[in-house]
C-alpha cells in the first residue's frame, strides 16, 4: 500500500510540475518545505527556458505557443479538434489585420496557454 501511495503522489507531482507548478507550491500543498518537495520528487518540475516555444494538446486539438523576441510577448496558433484554426489576436475585435497584430500577444507563456486552451475547449470534435 505504501508503494502505491508513493507512486501516485509522484505521478501527481509530475503532472503538477509539467503544468507549471513549482516545488514551493507543491510543498505548500503537501505541508512540506520547497526543499522537501524537491528531494521527494526531484524530476517533477521541468525547467524550460522562458523563451522556448511550447506545444499544447487539449480537448483533441493542438496549439503552438511562440515567443516574439522583438516584443517580448507570447502568441499562439492552433487547430481545434473540429478543424477550426485560431490564433492570438483573432479575438481582439480589431478592424484590420495590422491592428490585430499590434494587439496580439500576451505577457507570459501561461497567459498565452490559457487563451489557446480556451480556444481548444471551444472547438472540440462534434
Amino acid at each position: 500500500m505504501d508503494a502505491a501511495v508513493r507512486r501516485l503522489t509522484a505521478t501527481a507531482a509530475g503532472t503538477a510540475g509539467s503544468h507549471g507548478a513549482s516545488y514551493e507550491q507543491m510543498g505548500a500543498v503537501w505541508g512540506i518545505t520547497r526543499q522537501g518537495a524537491r528531494k521527494k520528487w526531484p524530476d517533477a518540475v521541468v525547467r524550460t527556458p522562458a523563451t522556448a516555444s511550447a506545444a499544447l494538446e487539449l480537448f483533441g486539438g493542438t496549439a503552438e505557443l511562440t515567443p516574439d523576441p522583438s516584443s517580448r510577448r507570447w502568441t499562439w496558433t492552433g487547430r481545434g479538434a473540429d478543424g477550426e484554426h485560431g490564433a492570438a489576436g483573432a479575438d481582439t475585435g480589431c478592424a484590420t489585420r495590422e491592428e490585430a497584430a499590434a494587439h496580439a500577444g500576451y505577457a507570459t507563456r501561461e497567459e498565452a496557454a490559457a487563451h489557446a486552451g480556451a480556444f481548444l475547449q471551444g472547438h472540440t470534435a462534434p
